[in-house]
């Protein structure tokens, strides 16, 4: 078994506020219109912009990253298939997309990735980004790469970057750290010339070895905000819940996965072991209002049973019902 696993008892869910059974254009207004004056209804409050509340009025949006379609993609770049990843996150019912900085980069990005965020309705909320940042040889490509993707996200109106400082052979030394907090320093003051906000996501590289990596950076860089993907800190043999709460206000985005307990990802969130009751709890004591993104994973010899938009929209029904986001 990776890490450590969760066993909860899933409730039965409650009748969900999804329309699928209410014709597009009833009333004149697109399925999504309609979605959202139903959120409107239920509690959200105006002007709120699609964002889901806890229950002290957090103001939390959850979307989507495509990790789960680039896999399969030469060299992982989305960017041939963002028609079907628009048309499967609206879908699903989701908030926004996370997109990577591989759709960034072609020459007419903005425009196409504009096209489709309006035509599906879905928002860009940031995007993931990242480089071995420990290397000084690679801080021009790196940066030079930041100088080019941060104004194209921002332009499409993503205000978060989820950076991966990149994985080194064996423990990093205190010069590789250095390196590295200089790079994500770099990045940072494009970020804010954006209007931008960079994070620190972490894979289990970053948070094992008693999070020596992850540490390491915060330590040079004290002000930078934190993405964690709660899965891979499963993953590394850190407890979500303790992590959350240790880090507390510094927390500003979230992806979340699931996996079972023989440490095998699940097709949907919600169809795993992973404890995503107390995770709930645990945002509720830090009082986390940023974002979130669904971000499935699966092992290369896993068949799906389903079109990947409906394990979407089983992971949003369940963060809704199990977060209240």
């Amino acid at each position: 078994m990776i890490g450590r696993a969760y066993r909860f008892q899933v409730s039965q869910m409650s009748e969900t506020r999804e329309t699928a059974m209410i014709p597009e254009r009833a009333f004149r207004w697109t399925r999504r219109e309609f979605v959202g004056a139903l959120a409107t209804a239920a509690g959200c409050l105006p002007g709120c912009g699609g964002h889901q509340h806890g229950g002290d009025g957090r103001h939390v949006r959850i979307g989507g990253h495509p990790w789960v379609y680039a896999a399969k993609l030469p060299g992982n770049d989305v960017t041939p298939a963002l028609e079907q990843i628009f048309a499967d996150m609206a879908y699903a019912g989701l908030d926004g997309i996370e997109l990577m900085a591989t759709a960034l980069r072609p020459d007419d990005a903005v425009a196409r990735i504009r096209a489709l965020s309006e035509k599906h309705g879905l928002p860009v909320i940031g995007a993931s980004f990242g480089g071995n940042m420990w290397d000084r040889a690679k801080h021009a490509e790196i940066i030079g790469d930041a100088r080019l993707v941060v104004p194209r996200l921002a332009q499409l109106g993503g205000r978060t970057l989820g950076t991966s400082v990149g994985a080194a052979k064996g423990q990093k030394t205190v010069e590789q750290l250095d390196a590295q907090a200089e790079c994500v320093k770099a990045i940072m003051d494009i970020c804010a010339k954006n209007g931008v906000v960079l994070n620190l996501h972490n894979h289990t590289y970053e948070v094992k070895d008693g999070m020596r990596d992850l540490l390491g950076t915060l330590e040079r860089v004290q002000e930078a905000k934190l993405g964690p993907d709660l899965n891979w800190l499963l993953r590394a043999g850190v407890d979500p819940v303790t992590f959350i709460e240790r880090f507390g206000a510094r927390i500003v985005f979230l992806h979340l996965r699931d996996q079972k307990a023989d440490g095998r990802w699940s097709e949907a969130i919600g169809e795993g072991d992973m404890d995503y009751r107390a995770i709930g709890r645990a945002l509720e004591r830090i009082h986390f209002s940023g974002e979130a993104v669904i971000e499935l994973a699966h092992e290369r010899d896993f068949a799906p049973t389903r079109p990947l938009r409906e394990s979407f929209r089983i992971s949003r029904e369940f963060v809704r019902e199990t977060l209240g986001f």
